[in-house]
């Protein structure tokens, strides 16, 4: 399945035609400029980037061999660009999708591997900036990676908003009446926090993988000797490098947030133990004192009626007494 769209000096005149066409009209006409979509490109397309369009056999390799790393390869006649859309998954969990593109000097090809990353995103921010279409391959471009490092912003907004309700979550005191009351971490339990914190730092270690090396790709770009981008769009890419550094910044410190967070959590666990303990301990104390003054008044196995009156009220009072005075130190203490 392919795309295709052709401009003559900035204006939109063709989409849709057959793809076999490209290299005819590029011949024909030195003024068009035309984009191609491959969507899980078949040999015959590939046939088609090498015969038609001239692409190199390695560039075509890497397509073949998906997963490749974000990067930004330069050959004779082109360009080829390796990069990834990244969105949060309906269930949690970050999703990523290859996308490459070749880019000549008066033709862009993409090439995505599934439909999860939809195309017309990318038409439609071409459609909003279409007085730059004059730059020609440099505004192709740019639509394109504006809208996959929007992508990457996007998902580092949310993966910092998951961990902000995660620490609601941390110290709700694990689900009671306060953070019912309250409804701070959606209810999580201890064990689903400590998942959603170690399912985050996944994630924010794959999205670095993705946006660390555009940092790279956006500023090779830039450089006069790529012959890709002319004076008027080298701010519109500045601005893209820009977002670049804020989404690598901000996933960083989300990463140092993340342990920190699961450290505080273990700490917090422990802190729960220790309480725990120390409850167990305050009750101990209070039902040791009757066994105490029982034992002393010889009533281990001999019943109350074998003793005089007075030996039975004492025991009792002392008993009871002192179980609760330490009843009340203890829970004024917050020990029980």
């Amino acid at each position: 399945m392919s795309n295709t769209r052709m401009y003559r000096d900035g204006a939109l005149v063709d989409q849709g035609f057959p793809a076999t066409e490209i290299g005819d009209r590029l011949a024909a006409d030195d003024r068009v400029v035309i984009w191609l979509d491959l969507c899980l490109p078949t040999e015959d397309d590939l046939k088609l980037l090498a015969e038609e369009l001239g692409m190199h056999a390695l560039a075509l390799e890497d397509i073949v061999q998906q997963d490749q790393r974000a990067k930004l390869d330069r050959y004779d006649t082109h360009l080829f660009l390796n990069t990834y859309m990244v969105r949060v998954g309906a269930a949690g969990g970050l999703l990523d999708n290859e996308v490459s593109a070749f880019v000549k000097p008066r033709a862009l090809v993409t090439v995505r591997y599934g439909d999860q990353f939809d195309i017309r995103e990318v038409l439609a921010r071409w459609d909003e900036t279409v007085d730059l279409a004059r730059h020609g391959v440099a505004y192709l471009l740019y639509g394109l990676l504006d809208t996959l490092i929007d992508g990457h912003f996007s998902v580092v907004q949310q993966l910092d908003a998951t961990l902000e309700r995660v620490q609601g979550a941390m110290f709700a005191a694990g689900g009671g009446a306060a953070e019912r009351d309250t409804g701070a971490g959606d209810g999580l339990n201890r064990n689903e926090v400590q998942k959603r914190i170690f399912v985050a730092r996944r994630d924010l270690v794959r999205l670095r993988q993705v946006t660390l090396p555009m940092r790279e790709v956006v500023n090779a770009l830039m450089r006069p000797t790529m012959h890709t981008i002319d004076e008027e769009m080298l701010p519109y890419y500045q601005d893209l490098y820009d977002h670049v550094l804020r989404v690598i910044e901000w996933s960083d410190s989300l990463r140092d947030l993340n342990t920190t967070m699961l450290e505080t959590n273990l700490m917090l666990q422990n802190n729960q133990l220790n309480l725990i303990v120390k409850q167990v301990t305050a009750w101990a104390a209070v039902i040791a004192v009757p066994a105490a003054v029982t034992g002393f008044f010889g009533q281990n196995i001999d019943f109350p009626w074998r003793h005089t009156s007075v030996e039975f009220v004492v025991s009792l009072v002392v008993t009871f007494g002192l179980a609760i005075a330490l009843y009340v130190a203890f829970h004024r203490k917050n020990w029980i």
